[in-house]
């Protein structure tokens, strides 16, 4: 994640864009859509909040009833307006691929939208009060920052927008140890929207952006798996990866991000996202496996359904999830008529491949070994034994293997024509052409199948078929974020090395410090790099005279910055100005106050998950992770060894330090 920082100034800046906000595909339409529905519901929010204040506070019992008309109107648009962002919500179409190929649709999430942030002014703020340098030398780097904000807005529904998401997500990681402080707050509200309802969020905690951008990640994964093409088994694998990343998403958010203030980062509702995405990646691998498994084999058969009876359970584990009373009212109707039409359609096929199997399988006098293979496959297959005779001498027998294979037609009918019901309730679903035609599709195809089995002999009451035991070949993989894949390097930079240079290190005034070198030499001792140290003054030497003193950093030489300045460097400037007055500019870092301290210590001893997966990423040396108070993240149990105080120099890490110090 953070990486080691060049030593030069310069700064490429990011050359990652978002998406035109002006161009008119279906995509961005609906995402304008949202935003200006965010946006009225936001204001009819504050309009609710200033009637029921009014409403409190009032004795007049003719404002009493006037308001009270008024909060009626309101909540009337309001829940237009929900109803509408929720259509929105369910427009799962707009996301799918462009293929011709009929598969059933999958659910993707829409990205939260937030407000523009202007970090300008409590930025140049920070830089000047607490760094102690000119603002205005940083201009750049503020517009930099803001533009990757604004363009990780608009992300595009691919790789790289992805990357774009992840640079953002790991930019503010340097933000966070630049410029907020546990002591400080830098003063920038941060405005998120929920992602399904549309109510606004504002808080000024760096976690709070974190969590949104992280949740935004895993929403463009669901996009991405939604747009395969799952036709064929290439695209298939692509849609399983996206599904598998975006759980891991929502799996490490809901694990290390607690308390947030919109719902859709609730841990119910993380939970019952990474649900989902696990059921679509169940889901892919069944449609995989029936385009790789071309043979009739009464083996491969017998899988199929297996498989296809794990994905009704899973989908059945979800549906579950999102019935749950915190869930309820929250997630789309459409969502959860659309599991459980998933659920039911599932099931009816595990009945039909199971069907299918009994009903092709042929005893074969020259397989002995393939006929004992079926039997050993048959015997797993259910969750019962079906009572009286056992399976073998089903399998023997071709007229008991037809009634059980009509037993099973007919269950399969029967889940089908619930989804079908299910499907029918739901106004968006019916929208849904490609859906209705893979219902309507494998509902006639079972009953033509149970046509073909039933005779008019049948006199006997068609029995009841057994459950059947779900299992499937490939477990869904949860699959974390892999924010290392994305390197970047700290848009202030030039500020220098976060080991020293970081919102909760504090110091003095930048001293000038003019020496001129003597036949016993300077009387100093350097040591360390990027910043280089004063080790030690000689009593009455030169150095001490002019002020130095042991403990002190040098942050430039005759005006030239060298914050990041290896030890030969500082050394060579210092030796090219032997023959005159040289200017070196120090700073003295100073203990952090004892608050603060123990917040740090506790910190480091706890280990917060998130800045401890930053600093094991590689961040700067002897960094210490900042904490992000306003919504809280779940902390570690285990100790992480001994707390570092920032401000002490020994907490600064030299590598060999026998090395690299000298007198001078």
């Amino acid at each position: 994640m953070p990486l080691t920082l060049p030593t030069d100034s310069s700064h490429s800046g990011s050359i990652r864009k978002g998406c035109d906000p002006f161009a008119q595909t279906q995509r961005s339409k609906l995402q304008h859509r949202r935003a200006r529905i965010n946006q009225q519901i936001n204001k009819e929010m504050r309009m609710r909040a200033g009637a029921e204040n009014l409403f409190r506070a009032t004795t007049n019992s003719k404002v009493k009833e006037t308001v009270a008309l008024e909060l009626s109107f309101v909540n009337s648009n309001l829940q237009l307006l929900k109803e509408e962002l929720e259509e929105l919500n369910s427009n799962m179409e707009i996301y799918q691929t462009d293929s011709d190929a009929i598969s059933v649709p999958m659910i993707p999430l829409g990205l939260k939208e937030t407000k523009e942030v202007d970090f300008t002014v409590p930025i140049q703020d920070f830089i000047c009060e607490h760094y102690g340098e000119d603002s205005s030398l940083y201009d750049k780097e503020i517009k930099e920052l803001i533009e990757l904000r604004q363009a990780m807005r608009t992300p595009s529904r691919n790789q790289a927008g992805l990357e774009l998401l992840m640079e953002y997500y790991n930019q503010l990681y340097y933000l966070d140890q630049r410029f907020f402080s546990a002591n400080r707050n830098l003063g920038v509200h941060f405005h998120w929207y929920d992602s399904l309802t549309g109510v606004p969020s504002s808080q000024r905690s760096l976690a709070f952006e974190k969590g949104s951008v992280l949740f935004n990640i895993g929403a463009l994964y669901t996009q991405m798996g939604a747009r395969q093409d799952r036709s064929a088994t290439a695209s298939i694998d692509k849609a399983i990866d996206a599904f598998q990343r975006a759980a891991g998403a929502f799996h490490y958010l809901k694990e290390n991000f607690s308390n947030a203030p919109s719902l859709d980062m609730s841990a119910p509702s993380l939970g019952m996202l990474v649900r989902l995405m696990v059921a679509q990646v169940q889901e892919c691998v069944f449609e995989r496996i029936t385009i790789t498994t071309q043979d009739a084999k009464f083996a491969s058969q017998l899988q199929l359904a297996q498989e296809a009876a794990q994905v009704s359970d899973v989908y059945l584990l979800v549906h579950q999830t999102m019935t749950q009373p915190l869930m309820k009212d929250y997630v789309p109707f459409s969502w959860a008529s659309m599991v459980q039409v998933k659920s039911e359609h599932f099931r009816a096929l595990s009945h039909y491949y199971a069907a299918a199997a009994l009903c092709e399988h042929t005893s074969s006098s020259d397989g002995e070994e393939r006929e004992k293979e079926a039997e050993k496959a048959f015997l797993k297959f259910y969750v019962n034994t079906p009572s009286g005779e056992t399976l073998s001498q089903i399998l023997q027998d071709p007229e008991k293997r037809r009634k059980l294979g009509k037993a099973h037609l007919r269950r399969a009918v029967m889940r089908h024509e619930e989804a079908l019901r299910v499907h029918g309730l739901c106004k968006i679903l019916r929208k849904m052409d490609i859906l209705q035609d893979v219902l309507c599709q494998t509902h006639k195809r079972s009953l033509e199948s149970y046509l073909e089995l039933d005779r008019e002999d049948d006199f006997d009451e068609t029995a009841e078929a057994p459950e059947i035991q779900a299992h499937t070949q490939q477990k869904p993989d949860i699959c974390p974020p892999s924010f290392s894949t994305v390197q970047v390097t700290d848009i202030f930079q030039r500020l220098g090395p976060l080991s020293v240079f970081c919102a909760r290190a504090r110091w003095g005034p930048t001293r000038v410090i003019h020496l001129q070198r003597r036949e016993g030499g300077m009387g100093l001792t350097l040591r360390g790099d990027s910043p280089v140290l004063v080790a030690g003054v000689v009593p009455g030497g030169c150095a001490e005279e002019a002020g130095l003193r042991e403990g002190d950093y040098i942050v430039a030489v005759d005006g030239q910055d060298c914050k990041w300045a290896k030890h030969g460097e500082v050394v060579h400037m210092l030796k090219s100005c032997s023959d005159r007055e040289v200017a070196i500019s120090v700073v003295t870092l100073h203990s952090h106050d004892a608050q603060v301290e123990r917040k740090a210590a506790m910190l480091s001893h706890c280990g917060d998950k998130e800045n401890a997966r930053q600093r094991l990423l590689g961040g700067a040396k002897g960094q210490s992770s900042a904490s992000l108070l306003n919504w809280n993240r779940k902390k570690k149990r285990e100790g992480s060894g001994v707390a570092k105080k920032l401000g002490s120099t020994f907490s600064l890490s030299f590598g060999n330090i026998r090395d690299t110090e000298a007198m001078y």
